[in-house]
């Protein structure tokens, strides 16, 4: 998947599609925050989204406490953000449920 970073036309497109994510206010990431019923449900997800983001060699950056995940996606290597993290984003998605 491409390491390009995305035009902001195209970072509008993508989020157009993932319409709980938001655009970071540095420009270069999107973030989401999970709420769950409580820690054990939070951290079933972070090991969810662990194992699907070592398959695709794409790691998200995140914060856990009690039932709540906060997930910024980016990628460094292209310098904010790229496709890989709209893909990783609309993943996640589905285990969100």
């Amino acid at each position: 998947m491409s390491l390009t970073r995305l035009s902001p036309a195209e970072c509008d497109e993508g989020l157009a599609r993932l319409p709980a994510w938001s655009l970071a206010d540095d420009g270069l990431a999107i973030t989401r925050r999970f709420l769950f019923s409580d820690f054990a449900e939070a951290f079933a997800f972070m090991t969810r989204v662990a194992i699907l983001a070592e398959k695709a060699d794409h790691h998200p950056e995140w914060f856990n406490v009690w039932n709540r995940v906060d997930i910024r996606l980016t990628t460094h290597d292209a310098g904010g953000l790229s496709r890989r993290d709209l893909a990783l984003a609309s993943a996640i998605d589905r285990f969100a449920g």
